[in-house]
């Protein structure tokens, strides 16, 4: 096997993955700032200070970065509300307060990146595609989370309404989310986490309460 040549003690698969960086670093600019309709290869090498034989050694099209981005900031999402999540105080609206302010968090410290998530699939077809893939996976995250914090006998006597619940907060937070970023909803940053907590708390905990009990039936006159 061939041996990959050294430069200032940096390999050339080091050298490669550091220009691929430097390319999503760029397009997270772009997009975020501009648009996914402003995204071209040109404009891109130029932000990253690259020749454009170095984007096609990383990239297709411009599809391929738009998503590579996207997937990146939803991959550190996912990574923040773990993390918040593990050293929480093991009481449910701690868990769910930690889970909530590291995702909102996260995304509105940088304007671009809730951009990413919440404007520009509105538009961009390959982004669209993408986002019910993500949907699952968050759900599935929600609700893994959930089988760690309740137990997964507790959810599994929930059945189905496990997943309906994780879903429905999931988009309701979304679009919460997205009608605070236009300036519609009158909260700040730590109001809109404290009320989206509240929220999760009190539907989560219905959802894998123990069934009530059957009312008695009435006798039937005789």
């Amino acid at each position: 096997m061939a041996t990959q040549r050294t430069y200032g003690g940096v390999s050339a698969e080091q050298r490669r993955a550091d220009r691929r960086a430097a390319l999503l670093a760029a397009a997270l600019d772009i997009i975020g700032t501009d648009g996914a309709g402003r995204l071209t290869v040109a404009g891109l090498c130029h932000r990253a200070g690259l020749n454009e034989r170095y984007y096609y050694e990383s990239f297709k099209s411009t599809d391929e970065v738009l998503l590579a981005v996207f997937d990146e900031v939803l991959a550190a999402v996912a990574a923040v509300i773990v993390a918040a999540v593990a050293v929480a105080p093991n009481e449910p609206r701690a868990k769910a307060r930690a889970a909530i302010a590291a995702a909102v968090e996260y995304l509105t410290d940088d304007p671009r990146r809730a951009r990413i998530v919440f404007v520009e699939p509105l538009s961009a077809p390959v982004l669209n595609s993408r986002r019910a893939d993500v949907e699952r996976s968050f759900v599935a995250l929600i609700v893994g989370q959930a089988a760690e914090f309740y137990g997964p006998d507790t959810l599994s006597r929930a059945g189905a309404a496990v997943d309906f619940t994780a879903a429905y907060l999931l988009g309701g937070l979304a679009e919460v989310l997205t009608a605070w970023l236009r300036n519609d909803l009158a909260l700040s940053r730590d109001e809109l986490i404290d009320r989206a907590t509240d929220v999760f708390v009190l539907v989560a905990e219905q959802a894998v309460a123990p069934p009530r009990p059957a009312p008695p039936r009435r006798p039937t006159p005789g």
